[in-house]
């Protein structure tokens, strides 16, 4: 071994010096002062003799820290920290809710680890909460309209594997008393090395208290401080946050493209500015300037902007950009993303997509959390295929604000039950009843055999006489009977839809026919069928409306031109939903709950009577679900609720073809493997969503690109791949999804294929249940998916041996109606297989009429003894399929859906107390499900656990005291 003598030069003066090898790096340091400043100052590394390499991995050369054992200099700038350094101990900083000392080279370094500074560090341990750490309190110290900027030593020991992440934040108390949390700055620590924690602040109005602190690593792992300095920015005063035409503050730098393109690029293209004179005259909406993309091809291809630092992980976000394509006559969507470098991987977030064209601008509207630590975020506009330009008329990014929540509405003087359409038995003649269009109407008498089965049921004895509307040269699909019913209907309340109809002379075979409501300039779906000419068809829907409308109408319409249509006992009327809450929670009892009988054996059973027990539930064995997806878990708020309050998971998108193999032969099952490892330590069951997709939108494009055998070897590939590397550890599988309404598999492959999908996945993992699963069959509103349809593509894939083992129901629903669902349900239910809701959401605006949708789907499917779970599609806002769909806040506030579906879970649990008969028995009835009992013996209080279950009407429980 070799060794050679490094010296660390500042142009002729030796600073220090070092004995160093070929095997392995040293450390070289010194320092240095000057006393007065030259005209020219050079540093450089020097040494070995001539004709050997000098290897220098990394500089640093940085301003030592003054004596002063209360603030330092910063540029000339006072730190306005107290015993930055520690070197009085703990003096001024305080322990949050936790333990806390100085090591020194005095006392002895923890673990060897020496501090940064050389001299000493706080180490904060014994820490049961990731926000417990060090703060010390600066509100005499800081002023409102100053820039600080903040700078700390840190890093991580203890049970820790890895990085974790440390912040710093400001605890800020306002004068009504209320607090504020605000983050100014993160890191990633390891226990390996000290890393710079830096930030900065600004206080726009003085609070009563400022209080900093540093916290950050998960619980049980030690916090580590070296120095902490906060100062007055150098730099100068930030500009004002820029303003949208609107009045909202943007944290996108140069927005209007007032400086040109500062701060733009392109990604992978091209991009101009423009004023008015471009493109055709196309005007700005705001401001003077557009930008456009060009030269694109490929679909990503876009301007961007790098937001890295002026966004935070765990805060919602807006975005609103009016954009317009260039190239193409036909509409195309047009997208805003963001990729996110995160620490170890990347993805790409679609937070607003819409359709633009050519002949005027459109908004690009949306939301986005990031959970996880990022290191990296870019803002892009994207979408167009290739050759089309891409508009921009400016960008507006901002904190999402906090709406608050409207008031529960006062829905009064409804006549629950009655019908609002007018002489709806025809007993009238026309009446009330005016053509849409040009079409003709008439009233008939049907004859009794035609009505024979319709009469079967007494409720429908009410309102049909057997006389109908017939609609005849109709020219138009929108062509039929119709009233206006604008003044007959109440807001927020929902409206059942019931009408009777056959498809008439003109037409072969079945046509769509719908219920329509013409709201305003608007169409909304009260139910759809598809009917002929042999029979009568029930339309069953539903709709509410939120706002006002200034004229609705209400109409039947949908076959072909030429196409007669017949209508008959039209009805809308207002459902009265506690009324049927009522007989839900009867049905509930005798579905869900069975008698119970506790009997006591053991040393103290005989001295037992008369002794006083409690009883309590600890989880309902209904099944209760939530869709996560990788990033959620990220996001600690998020995950402390699924985990508390869900015991069966979905992954959203990480099981999906696409996701896992997006490009053919490069297999990812990382964000899965998280995800279920994730799982399986807070012990949730879950579901596997899904193995294939039928509908050819959501097939990635190059397996679209591919047919005959070679797709077939793909199909048996992605069978075998998935099955065999996680066999065992779902409990359902969607084999294949929504194939009501899709065909890619089966257009190419033959009609056996999606039977060949069942038995196989069966032979690679016996153990999972295999569910169809489809979208609209609850509801009525597709005449694609009835609970009839789906029952014959059941039996179908059974008569071709595919052992499906559930039907998968999503509930994507907008009006729910309790007897609608019920129907539904029972229809499904004839297959006697296991039901579940597998992807539930209700979407409405006012979080009061929201909850109210919930509960009426919950309630329904709880009472309904062949439903076996429901898996909400999410909970957290902004990661929900639909808007304005969800049970949390962005900033993790409980909303009134959520409080409901809480309230829901704590009423299906089963509590009662009482006295221990003389046969040494306690009965009761109770849900299925996990319980405990505490018993108070002449020894004490014992406690003991039992499960019911659901197999007989009385289960015996004996337990041993």
């Amino acid at each position: 071994m070799m060794l050679y003598q490094y010296h660390l030069f500042i142009k002729g003066n030796c600073l220090t010096r070092i004995l160093a090898s070929q095997e392995c790096w040293e450390k070289l340091e010194g320092s240095f002062e000057l006393t007065t400043i030259p005209s020219r100052l050079v540093f450089y590394l020097e040494g070995p003799p001539a004709g050997v390499d000098l290897l220098i991995d990394s500089v640093t050369i940085s301003c030592k820290k003054a004596e002063s054992k209360t603030s330092s200099l910063i540029g000339g700038t006072a730190n306005i920290i107290l015993n930055c350094d520690f070197s009085e101990g703990l003096h001024s900083w305080h322990p949050i809710c936790c333990h806390a000392y100085v090591a020194s080279q005095w006392s002895g370094f923890l673990d060897g680890i020496r501090g940064d500074s050389g001299e000493n560090y706080a180490v904060v341990s014994k820490r049961t909460e990731p926000w417990q750490g060090l703060e010390q309190d600066i509100t005499d110290r800081v002023s409102a309209g100053t820039v600080y900027a903040v700078s700390a030593r840190v890093r991580v020991d203890g049970n820790i594997h890895g990085k974790a992440e440390v912040k710093a934040t400001l605890r800020l108390q306002n004068p009504d008393g209320s607090t504020h949390y605000n983050p100014i700055g993160r890191v990633l620590a390891s226990k390996e090395k000290w890393e710079k924690l830096e930030g900065s602040f600004s206080l726009t109005n003085m609070p009563k208290c400022v209080v900093f602190y540093i916290e950050g690593p998960p619980a049980g792992a030690d916090l580590i401080i070296d120095s902490v300095t906060i100062a007055r920015s150098e730099h100068k005063q930030p500009k004002k946050e820029v303003k949208s035409p609107s009045g909202i503050e943007t944290i996108i730098k140069n927005p209007q493209f007032e400086e040109g393109l500062s701060n733009w690029s392109g990604r992978g293209c091209n991009i101009s500015r423009h004023e008015f004179t471009a493109y055709g005259n196309v005007k700005p909406v705001n401001g003077s300037y557009f930008a456009s993309a060009t030269g694109r091809v490929h679909s990503w291809n876009g301007i961007q902007q790098d937001i890295t630092g002026r966004v935070q992980r765990k805060v919602s976000y807006e975005i609103s950009s009016p954009v317009r394509i260039f190239g193409s006559a036909n509409e195309t969507e047009v997208r805003a993303t963001l990729w996110v470098q995160e620490y170890g991987r990347e993805q790409y977030l679609c937070i607003s997509k819409n359709q633009a064209s050519d002949k005027r601008w459109t908004d690009l509207k949306g939301k986005f959390i990031l959970h996880a630590p990022f290191s990296k975020v870019v803002l892009f506009i994207e979408g167009p295929p290739a050759g089309i330009d891409i508009l921009v008329d400016g960008l507006v990014l901002s904190p999402a604000r906090k709406l608050h929540a409207a008031p529960c509405p006062k829905i009064e003087n409804v006549l629950y039950g009655a019908n609002i359409m007018q002489n709806s038995a025809c007993s009238r003649g026309l009446a009330g009843w005016s053509p849409m269009g040009s079409c003709r109407l008439s009233i008939h008498t049907e004859s009794p055999h035609m009505l024979s089965s319709i009469l079967k049921d007494p409720s429908n004895q009410k309102h049909i006489s057997g006389r109908y509307i017939l609609a005849t040269n109709r020219t138009d699909v929108w062509m039929g009977p119709s009233q206006v019913i604008t003044d007959k209907l109440k807001l927020h309340t929902t409206y059942r839809v019931s009408a009777w109809v056959r498809a008439g002379s003109g037409g072969h075979g079945r046509h769509h026919v719908n219920v329509c409501l013409g709201v305003d300039d608007q169409w909304v779906n009260g139910g759809q069928i598809e009917a002929d000419g042999d029979q009568w068809y029930e339309i069953k829907g539903a709709f509410k409306l939120e706002k006002k409308p200034s004229k609705v109408i209400a109409y039947v319409q949908g076959p072909p031109p030429g196409v007669d249509i017949r209508v008959m006992g039209f009805q809308i009327s207002p459902v009265d939903r506690k009324a049927r809450f009522e007989y839900l929670k009867d049905k509930s009892d005798k579905v869900r709950k069975r008698d119970i009988v506790l009997k006591f054996e053991g040393l103290d059973a005989a001295n037992v009577f008369g002794s006083a027990l409690r009883i309590q539930q600890t989880e309902n064995s209904f099944a209760f679900g939530s869709c996560i997806n990788r990033s959620n878990i990220e996001n600690e708020d998020l995950a402390d609720f699924f985990v508390k309050n869900f015991n069966w998971a979905v992954f959203e998108n990480e099981l999906k073809w696409y996701w896992t193999e997006a490009e053919q032969g490069k297999i990812n099952y990382k964000d899965s493997d998280e995800l279920l490892k994730f799982c399986q330590k807070h012990n949730k069951q879950v579901r596997g969503h899904c193995l294939f997709w039928e509908v050819e939108d959501s097939v990635q494009p190059w397996l679209r690109s591919l047919h005959g055998h070679h797709l077939m070897a793909a199909v048996q590939g992605r069978l075998q791949s998935l099955l065999s590397r996680y066999k065992g550890q779902f409990r359902h599988h969607d084999v294949n999804n929504e194939m009501l309404h899709g065909s890619f598999y089966q257009d190419r492959l033959g009609r056996d294929i999606r039977a060949h999908m069942f038995r196989e996945a069966h032979k690679l993992d016996p153990s999972a249940v295999l569910f169809v699963n489809d979208y609209n069959v609850e509801d009525g509103c597709d005449s694609k998916s009835t609970p009839e349809k789906f029952v014959e593509q059941i039996v179908d894939l059974q008569d071709r041996g595919a052992p499906v083992g559930g039907i998968g129901v999503q509930g994507h629903i907008s009006h729910p109606v309790g007897d609608i669902i019920c129907d539904s349900l029972d229809k499904l239910a004839i297959l006697g297989l296991p039901i579940w809701i597998t992807e539930l959401d209700v979407s409405a605006e006012n979080e009061h009429i929201r909850a109210d949708d919930l509960e009426v789907c919950l309630r329904e499917c709880f009472a309904h003894a062949a439903v076996e779970g429901v898996v909400l599609w999410g909970f957290w806002e902004t990661f929900m399929f639909r808007n304005h769909a969800h049970l949390v806040d962005a900033d993790g506030t409980i909303n009134e859906t959520g409080k409901r579906y809480l309230a829901l879970k704590q009423e299906w649990l089963t509590q009662t107390d009482g006295d221990i008969d003389h046969h040494g028995e306690f009965k009761f009835r109770g849900y299925h499900g996990s319980y405990t009992v505490e018993v108070a013996t002449p020894s004490g209080k014992v406690t003991r656990s039992f499960v019911v279950d659901k197999e007989n009407p009385v289960q015996v429980v004996t337990l041993n005291i």
